[in-house]
């Protein structure tokens, strides 16, 4: 592919996997992530495969982070070609104790008991800047890059949420809608000036923002896990490489006419009704 990808919240799992089979590819690949350390560590990892990959620091909140970091990748890769938002995640301050409210909730005093009317709204602003702020800074920091190329993409990571809610999660739920609205929109947006917009919609991927919520510590399921694994077709989680053959064909040129989608890659869990 020869192109020079940047990805945020590279220095995680899924967009780690991403970062790796993008290089395997033949691209120049900049894994950011707020840890540095994090993201140089997956960068060894592809340069000791025989790729070429800078692992730098940055915070998807802030524009001057964001423009420092691409000031190191132009001296040490070149313009940036394809832009991976990987970035995001939830809060426990946006996040309800229970899936339904009954009204004998309204008396828990249970430490750490949260109800609709106790989320906090710092929390949520977090989970919305996090997920959608933290998409549109590196799109307004890096887009410029692409303009007057050919080949350029930006490739968003919503989530199967953003097609139906999640009980309990509704900061989490709100923001990836807003990811996959704000998709759409920059395609539309980006498309006279040649750059493709799509966004992935992942559905549950064990990582570890969510592993403690999904599994015991012997390994066995939640009941909120099991849940989950009932209502996916397929019957298991999803394998970070999972995400990779949408990954490589949307950033690729054989997708050239194709732009504006959100692709779900869920094990056919948006699609269940449950019945």
């Amino acid at each position: 592919m020869n192109k020079v990808v940047v990805l945020t919240g590279a220095g995680g799992v899924l967009c780690s996997t991403l970062a790796k089979a993008l290089a395997k590819k033949g691209c120049q690949v900049a894994v950011l992530d707020l840890n540095l350390e994090a993201a140089e560590e997956v960068a060894k990892e592809i340069n000791d495969e025989g790729g070429r990959c800078i692992g730098v620091m940055a915070n998807v909140l802030e524009k001057e982070s964001l423009e420092k970091a691409k000031r190191i990748i132009h001296k040490k890769l070149g313009t940036c070609d394809i832009l991976i938002n990987g970035a995001g995640g939830n809060h426990p301050l946006g996040t309800t104790s229970n899936p339904y409210l009954l009204e004998e909730d309204l008396f828990n005093t249970r430490e750490g008991f949260k109800t609709f009317f106790d989320l906090d709204s710092k929390g949520i602003e977090f989970v919305f800047n996090l997920n959608f702020i933290g998409t549109l800074l590196p799109t307004q920091v890096f887009a410029k890059d692409m303009i007057g190329k050919k080949g350029c993409s930006i490739l968003n990571i919503s989530s199967m949420n953003a097609f139906t809610p999640l009980t309990k999660i509704p900061a989490y739920s709100g923001a990836k809608a807003a990811v996959s609205n704000f998709t759409q929109w920059l395609a539309v947006h980006f498309s006279k000036v040649g750059i493709r917009v799509n966004a992935l919609a992942p559905g549950f991927f064990l990582t570890d923002q969510n592993r403690a919520l999904l599994t015991e510590t012997d390994g066995s399921l939640t009941q909120r896990g099991q849940q989950i694994i009932d209502q996916t077709p397929m019957g298991r989680y999803g394998e970070p490489d999972d995400l990779v053959s949408t990954t490589l064909y949307l950033c690729d040129d054989a997708s050239a006419f194709v732009t504006g989608v959100v692709i779900p890659i869920d094990g056919g869990f948006a699609a269940y009704s449950g019945v």
